[in-house]
């Protein structure tokens, strides 16, 4: 049972979403961010890079490169290694984005943090960081421990489905 009851999916999609309001307002949507942020912390990628670390459509990826470039968020240059291909690298603009959207996120929640104490943010913080550096390394792990839960509970799913379809099919 999830004794957190989803509060830190919640939390984090409060952000996200005010985040985004007023990122839309500076003229960067969701997925643009996303692609700016990426091409921000790794300078010098490629299209196919990105899409593969991203997992998204290289066509859709295509387009918010233009815009990106449009608005003049980031830069393109001819890769040398690969005439076909250009390395993407984020502007002082591009750059400029990331401390936006940090500052957002700081001003949030020190906004929801008012009405805890001192030493009330300090214990959440405490404990956040605990669990933040647990999922951290299982991420960094590609997920396995939580991966090997999931598959043990579809198996456990599956096996009930056949007893399941028996006991309505009589």
């Amino acid at each position: 049972m999830d004794v957190t009851q989803r509060r830190i999916s919640k939390i984090a999609r409060g952000v996200r979403i005010f985040t985004n309001q007023i990122m839309r307002r500076m003229g960067v949507g969701p997925s643009e961010l996303d692609v700016l942020l990426y091409v921000r912390w790794h300078p010098g990628t490629t299209l196919t890079e990105l899409c593969r670390k991203l997992e998204i459509d290289k066509g859709a990826a295509a387009r918010q490169l233009a815009s990106l470039q449009t608005k003049g968020y980031l830069r393109r240059e001819p890769n040398p290694a690969d005439g076909r291909s250009q390395l993407l690298f984020a502007t002082e603009k591009g750059d400029a984005i990331r401390s936006s959207k940090q500052h957002l996120e700081e001003l949030f929640y020190e906004w929801l943090l008012e009405p805890l104490s001192q030493t009330e943010q300090e214990e959440l913080a405490r404990l956040l960081e605990i669990v933040e550096r647990r999922c951290w390394e299982e991420r960094q792990s590609d997920f396995p421990h939580v991966r090997e839960r999931f598959l043990e509970e579809e198996k456990r799913r599956a096996e009930q489905e056949p007893r399941t379809e028996k006991k309505g099919g009589e």
